[in-house]
């Protein structure tokens, strides 16, 4: 493995002025190619302190060998080297926004005799007009087997054409009028080329003109009393009318725009992109890619620029070799692209866009209206994007296997760890310190094993501990694991039932302890943890701690962390239990922090103590149903009278004697809001030496 130093420039040898660089490998192979506004302090970062840089990042510059740059002098002229460079060595390490395939599109090929409609992949071609692009094949022959009624053209290939003229006799497409048939001469070649150019201009959005004439010869036909052919004419309009419901109208100036929209976590980016030509939404695509890890490029800003440069570079490579004669739906660069952020080069981008459209090209984000609305969907589909290829994994039983056995290996575990543990903490400033147990088996999720925590050690004080708090709860959950393996015939007490213990002749569900004890956290977190099992004398857990920035494994008493690949499965599963555990404190801390704010708005009724504040909050569950509460209502709660059921509703803004609706009218917002947290905290009550059993 190359060391860094070998080859790192000498001082002062690196030009400050902008540029594109190259990382080698020792068969001079590219591995990476970057660019910079100061080359000096770009390149120079990559040969820092190796334990600051991402694993990614890390692996990419102890794979080279050797750094070469190219200085140019303006930032368009860095954007377009970087992508020709990227294009031309395919780096293994920069993002790329690619599939196994192409995206297929409608091609009319204007250039034949007989023009043909066909779907088609790969370079444009001149005298070929294209559609699209379409996000499967199937939606291309969908719409071609819709509009073939209205505009019966040509469709099969030069051989069956050539066959069918030969033998005199078309084919079935001919017979039930999906085809004109020129291939036995029903129209001439003048004709067909005219039923083409009409399915051109309905695909390319001149569609009024073509439904008006459509319905002017219906009516023609039907005072001629030709009713046959105005019936045959009356269910083309309808077939063409289905076709423009395929696609939505989204704007009304029939704008022609890009909209990009990206969801993404520490390991992935998920990028959609839907194409809105004459006003209409003609086509959506979309990729899920593996992010770099370096801090500065895994921001939203880099993913834009990455994605500008690369999408419209390759469009526009693709479009190069088509024909001139296109109208501006066939342009591969739109008059708008609309993307979720601005980078530090869009005006540099912006410029280069418009070099390769020819004209004006605008690059913002959209704030208002239509094109804000549509921006927001495209963000929901790239989150959903995301969410299913999450999902795609975790349901496939083999990257199940294949993930726990990854973890078996990079962790060097005696068995697969099918059932792991995760704890996290959440707290604002030290207060409301909470933490969360959650629990996998088989790489998926058993709910009902989940557990939350009071902290109460790290909290006494009012400031925020994370290790004292993972010590505490490693504690409380391998000390029940211990008197469960103890008594495991003891099934006699309710509150043990009550927190989870199984009806006799059962196993309880913490009675074995976890393959795999997870922390959210790196060294310190994880030697705690560590710490408090060999104190209790368990022997049989193993404990790892997962750094979130870069997602490092660590383990107890080692100086430096295992680096697992990023694109693994094991790691996949373990950063899924991490987040899992992050959102279930998170859940229960929203919901410990309202309940305390609730109580903390009855501190000023006199005659109201803690306990009976308490009861209150415990009795309506929330402050905005206790507003919403009768001065007969509170009396009903033990302990609370009249004159202090009064005073409760005057601390609360409520005059007693007002009406449940008047009051609830006037604090609907607090009544939504608190009720909204309600429902995710689970409302579920805290025992201090039991958990809390949620599911």
């Amino acid at each position: 493995m190359p060391d860094p130093a070998t080859y790192r420039p000498a001082p002062g040898s690196i030009p400050v002025e902008p540029g594109v660089y190259r990382f080698r490998d020792s068969h001079r192979r590219v591995i990476y190619v970057g660019k910079a506004k100061s080359l000096r302090s770009r390149l120079n970062s990559y040969f820092a302190d190796l334990s600051g840089l991402a694993p990614r990042t890390r692996q990419m510059v102890t794979t080279a060998a050797s750094v070469e740059w190219t200085v140019v002098t303006t930032e368009v002229e860095a954007l377009q080297l970087e992508y020709n460079w990227i294009k031309e060595f395919d780096p293994r390490f920069n993002i790329r926004y690619r599939d196994d395939k192409s995206y297929p599109v409608l091609a009319v090929t204007l250039n034949e005799d007989y023009p043909r409609l066909k779907v088609y992949r790969g370079p444009r071609r001149k005298g070929v007009r294209y559609f699209g692009p379409y996000s499967h094949a199937w939606a291309i022959r969908e719409t071609l087997d819709l509009l073939t009624r209205v505009f019966p053209a040509r469709t099969c290939s030069n051989g069956v054409f050539k066959r069918h003229s030969q033998i005199g006799r078309p084919c079935l497409l001919g017979y039930i009028d999906k085809c004109s048939a020129p291939c036995v001469g029903r129209v001439s070649a003048e004709e067909h080329r005219q039923i083409v150019a009409d399915f051109c201009d309905f695909l390319a959005g001149k569609t009024d003109r073509l439904i008006r004439e459509m319905e002017q010869q219906m009516n023609v036909a039907a005072e001629d009393l030709d009713f046959e052919r105005a019936a045959r004419l009356r269910d083309n309009i309808g077939a063409m009318r289905r076709a423009m419901e395929k696609q939505a109208v989204v704007f009304g100036d029939g704008t022609d725009a890009d909209v990009v929209a990206f969801a993404d976590d520490e390991l992935e980016a998920a990028v959609q992109v839907f194409h809105v030509r004459g006003g209409r939404v003609r086509g959506q695509r979309g990729w899920v890619i593996e992010k770099s890890g370096e801090p500065g490029e895994s921001t939203l800003e880099y993913l834009v620029e990455q994605f500008l440069t690369q999408f419209y570079g390759d469009q526009a490579a693709l479009g190069g070799a088509a024909d001139e004669g296109g109208d501006e739906t066939t342009n591969p660069v739109p008059k708008q692209v609309l993307v979720p952020v601005l980078p530090e080069t869009a005006p540099e981008l912006e410029t280069w866009l418009c070099q390769l459209r020819g004209s004006r090209v605008s690059l913002r984000v959209a704030q208002r209206g239509d094109k804000r609305a549509l921006a927001e969907t495209v963000q929901r589909n790239a989150e959903q994007a995301l969410n299913q290829h999450k999902l795609k994994r975790a349901g496939d039983f083999t990257a199940r296997s294949a993930a726990l056995q990854s973890i078996q290996e990079a962790l060097g575990l005696e068995d697969a760890p099918l059932r792991i543990e995760c704890v996290d903490i959440s707290h604002v400033q030290g207060t409301d310190v909470v933490a969360s147990l959650v629990v996998f088996e088989d790489g998926l999720p058993r709910k009902s094993d989940y557990r939350h925590y009071a902290i109460r050690e790290a909290a006494g004080d009012g400031r925020s501990d994370d290790v004292a708090s993972i010590a505490e709860v490693t504690r409380r959950r391998f000390h029940r694991h211990l008197r469960d393996t103890e008594q495991p015939g003891d099934f006699s007490a309710v509150s043990d039932v009550a927190a989870g213990a199984a009806p006799e002749g059962k196993p309880r569900r913490f009675a074995y302890p976890p393959n795999l004890f997870v922390v959210d956290g790196g060294a310190p977190q994880v030697n705690a943890a560590a710490a408090v099992l060999e104190d209790l004398g368990v022997t049989d857990v193993a404990v790892i701690g997962l750094a979130k920035r870069l997602e490092e494994v660590w383990v107890p008493s080692e100086p430096d962390p295992v680096i697992m690949p990023r694109n693994s499965d094991g790691l996949y599963l373990l950063q899924r239990v991490r987040d899992e555990a992050h959102r279930f404190a998170i859940s229960y801390h929203r919901s410990k922090r309202s309940k305390r704010m609730t109580a903390s708005a009855l501190d000023s009724v006199r005659g109201l103590g803690e306990h009976r504040r308490k009861a209150l909050v415990t009795h309506f569950g929330s402050l905005a149903r206790l507003r919403q509460a009768s001065v007969e209502e509170i009396t009903a709660v033990p302990g609370i009278g009249v004159a202090t059921a009064a005073a409760v509703l005057e601390a609360l803004g409520v005059t007693p004697g007002e009406s449940a609706q008047d009051s609830a009218a006037e604090q609907h917002a607090g009544q939504h809001i608190d009720e909204h947290t309600e429902q995710h905290a689970g409302a579920a009550p805290i025992d201090d030496d039991r958990h809390t059993v949620t599911g």
